[in-house]
């Protein structure tokens, strides 16, 4: 299977991103939409969709999943929904299933797999490396479009449909992503001593690296073996290690930040 990501600014335009790829003849149980910031009424306005408003990272979305596949169908009209929690980023609306399983790890791939909602290769090939861009991009009211091709030539031309339709890709993603943290960093990285202009490569991999599910929440100690295994001898390089040290931080942050937004929007209501 191949992944085709597309970044849009609106609801509305993933929205014609999913029809379009649809067009393309790939299947509706391949497609997903996540939308960001959706309230009650909003997920109500979707019929039919099944919620789930718990903390933590798609803690029950196996069951939420599972619950949606009776009233599976297009993504315009009946689409699968569910409503979930992501810290850092708050309430998601997604539409289709692959969405869902990437943010709900084991759990929700796993309630997927039970109701024969997605295919073996495609739940294996849930692009989690990913992430954290899908998150920034959901954290700053975009929406994202998610979807499998079973071949790459298929999946180079919608690839290039949803750039013409206004997609920004992954990797143009990521980059903008860095691009927005990199004179923090750089500053950072200076005033330890470091030569950021040399080391700012190995630095941004041990970053990254932090924000990969596995890894958040975990020292580069705890973490080791993975990181050794998926990068090899850039791992004990302190460059990396500096990285990952602040990407773990940059989570907390994220976190933290999250947590203050609904005591702001109560004071804020309070005031009005």
């Amino acid at each position: 299977m191949e992944t085709i990501v597309g970044i849009f600014n609106s609801f509305a335009d993933a929205k014609r991103g999913a029809a379009i790829l649809r067009s393309l003849g790939i299947p509706d149980k391949q497609i997903s939409v996540l939308s960001p910031h959706t309230s009650e009424a909003e997920i109500e306005a979707q019929i039919p969709t099944t919620e789930t408003e718990q903390p933590g990272m798609g803690s029950a979305l196996g069951g939420t999943i599972g619950a949606a596949l009776g009233v599976a169908g297009g993504l315009e009209a009946g689409a699968a929904a569910a409503s979930f929690l992501i810290p850092g980023v708050g309430p998601v609306l997604a539409f289709g299933l692959i969405g869902a399983a990437i943010f709900g790890a084991g759990g929700a791939a796993a309630g997927a797999l039970a109701g024969d909602a997605l295919e073996k290769g495609i739940a294996e090939g849930v692009p989690r490396d990913e992430l954290y861009v899908y998150e920034d991009a959901l954290r700053r009211g975009r929406s994202v479009v998610i979807a499998f091709a079973d071949d790459e030539q298929l999946a180079e031309n919608a690839r290039a449909t949803l750039a013409r339709a206004g997609a920004e890709s992954v990797d143009a993603a990521r980059q903008n992503w860095w691009l927005g943290l990199r004179d923090v960093e750089r500053e950072h990285y200076i005033t330890q001593g470091g030569d950021f202009d040399l080391d700012e490569a190995k630095y941004r991999l041990g970053f990254e690296a932090a924000l990969h599910p596995e890894c958040r929440g975990k020292s580069c100690g705890d973490a080791a073996e993975r990181l050794r295994k998926k990068y090899g001898d850039d791992s004990a390089a302190p460059a990396f290690r500096q990285g990952y040290d602040r990407g773990q931080h940059y989570l907390v942050y994220m976190m933290e930040t999250y947590k203050a937004k609904p005591q702001e929007e109560k004071q804020s209501k309070r005031a009005a």
